[in-house]
């Protein structure tokens, strides 16, 4: 069966950078459509398979189709095709809303050095513009997401105006290190974070589930649903087990239609006057790729030979400890602090900059706590209430540091198609070569180092750092952004240099990796493409 689709912008994925591009196009008269290769999720649903999940992950709340794959955390290698050196660790979600169901929450802005690497420390690339061009769409993202952060304090990213609402509440915990490192370079801060901290546009504030990694069980959290719904409202439609498979060139060099496949088996071919892909960055290169044809030899929008290349992420140092006296941990968002003043200097010239997220989450993404830590006692044969006192005392100590890392931009860090396996929609399965230039080596070597110094700040003991180094769910690159065709696949913009009608939204468009965890940028830069958009519609 073939159904045709039609529409002025056709928008291939519905996590945040499809939604809100969406909705604010449905929103000016514009015909859109998603396509979406995952289902709807069931809220309720979805907590109650995370709460019967053996296995823990952030993907462990929602379906894995064979016609919607999604890497798994725990099994990195089913989905990825790795060619190393390093594993590629950061995963995500297809379902209708993307992977806004299981992201964190952190809405930090880049800082205005980050746009200016090459200019100011002769590393990577600078972006095709600066800060200032960016603050506006900025503002206006925290206040589409709901973002609740301090207005006094900008965290190095000058302001143009204030959060929607109040920060949310810092822990005991929170306080507990601020009193501890206070008078020293480690500055903590409060998390601008994407969840009500007052009821807000019918959603209620955030009541201190730690389960925001994969599912809040009461959407106090921003997830991309919100703008699909407002999308719908303004009449576009969304084809969910929808998968786009190949996107087909017309004579003039424009995209004229994107094949499809449902996930029972029927196909079907899309038209938009624009196409829009939104995929993130493992499947937008994915399709661009394996829609090679005449005109398009390398893959569209390829003349650059730059997609699927400078995959990064924001490799984490994880450190755990434990503090001298109790400081509550399993409370509130799994994080609601920071040390952002470690994010820019001098230093960048030689060395990887870095955030330190302050967990609130003990030690559960380390060791799996705090059921790892009652096994652990009751195998040294403690019962009954010394079991209850030691479980206490304990888990009440925990703590734990994550130093995102900024990452380099490297061509040989890419995503291609791997040559022998294939999903059930026949694409090619994404093969990845990865690894860790010694840059960002350098910076995950400084972080340890600060963990170090803050947890001595702490009088914190049983310092331990993870050997490996760990994903942030932070997929980033892969169709960057740039002034020139030639070694850039989209203009700032977004627009591809080969086809004029094709659009890339996403963290894939990043230059750079900065610091910052990507969702607030990936927003920005989708509300400062919309008019592009649909201008190219008229």
């Amino acid at each position: 069966m073939t159904q045709d689709i039609s529409v002025d912008i056709l928008i291939i994925g519905s996590g945040i950078a499809g939604a809100l591009a969406g909705a604010k196009l449905a929103q000016k008269g514009l015909k859109v459509a998603f396509l979406e290769s995952g289902k709807r999720v069931d809220r309720s649903d979805a907590v109650e398979t995370f709460w019967n999940a053996t296995i823990k992950v952030p993907e462990s709340a929602y379906p894995n189709d064979p016609t919607a794959p999604h890497p798994l955390t725990h099994r990195i290698g089913d989905y990825y095709q790795q060619m190393g050196p390093e594993n590629f660790k950061s995963t995500y979600i297809k379902v209708v809303g993307g992977t806004t169901w299981h992201w964190l929450g952190t809405t930090l802005r880049n800082v205005p050095a980050d746009f200016k690497m090459k200019s100011l420390y002769g590393h990577a690339v600078d972006w095709p513009f600066d800060y200032a061009a960016l603050e506006p769409f900025y503002l206006a993202a925290e206040q589409e997401i709901g973002v609740s952060g301090d207005s006094d304090d900008d965290l190095g990213s000058p302001r143009s105006g204030s959060f929607p609402m109040p920060m949310i509440p810092q822990t005991y915990l929170d306080k507990y290190f601020t009193k501890a490192l206070e008078g020293s370079k480690y500055q903590v801060r409060s998390t601008p974070q994407g969840r009500n901290s007052v009821t807000k546009n019918d959603r209620p504030e955030c009541c201190g589930n730690g389960s925001c990694i994969p599912v809040c069980p009461v959407q106090a959290k921003y997830d991309a649903t919100i703008h699909l719904d407002q999308a719908e409202a303004a009449g576009a439609i969304i084809y969910e087990q929808t998968t786009a498979t190949r996107l087909n060139l017309a004579k003039d060099g424009q995209i004229a239609s994107v094949d499809f496949r449902r996930a029972d088996g029927s196909t079907g071919t899309a038209k938009g006057k624009v196409v829009v892909v939104a995929a993130h960055a493992i499947e937008t290169p994915r399709l661009l790729l394996n829609s090679a044809q005449e005109g398009a030899a390398n893959g569209i929008a390829n003349s650059s030979d730059q997609v699927g290349r400078n995959l990064m992420d924001h490799p984490s140092k994880l450190s755990w400890a434990e503090t001298p006296e109790p400081v509550w941990p399993y409370r509130g968002p799994l994080s609601t602090s920071g040390i952002e003043n470690l994010r820019d200097g001098d230093f960048r010239k030689n060395y990887a900059a870095f955030r330190i997220e302050i967990g609130n989450d003990g030690h559960n993404w380390p060791t799996g706590a705090p059921l790892s830590t009652a096994a652990e006692l009751i195998s040294q044969g403690l019962r009954g209430t010394e079991l209850d006192a030691a479980i206490k005392n304990k888990t009440s100590r925990q703590i734990r540091l994550a130093s995102l890392v900024e990452q380099s931009p490297e061509a040989s860090n890419r995503v291609t198609l791997d040559p022998d396996k294939r999903d059930a929609n026949g694409v090619p399965l994404p093969r990845i070569h990865y690894d860790y230039s010694d840059y960002t080596r350098a910076g995950l070597d400084a972080a340890e180092k600060a963990h170090n110094e803050v947890f001595a700040a702490l009088k914190a003991t049983n310092v331990n750092h993870a050997k490996d180094i760990k994903g942030s769910g932070h997929v980033i690159g892969t169709v960057r952004m740039g002034t020139d065709a030639a070694s850039a696949v989209v203009d700032a913009d977004l627009r591809s240099f080969n086809h004029r009608n094709l659009f890339l939204l996403g963290s894939g468009t990043f230059p750079t990796s900065a610091t910052a965890n990507p969702t607030l940028t990936i927003a920005a830069l989708s509300l400062r493409a919309v008019n592009a958009i649909a201008a190219t519609v008229k």
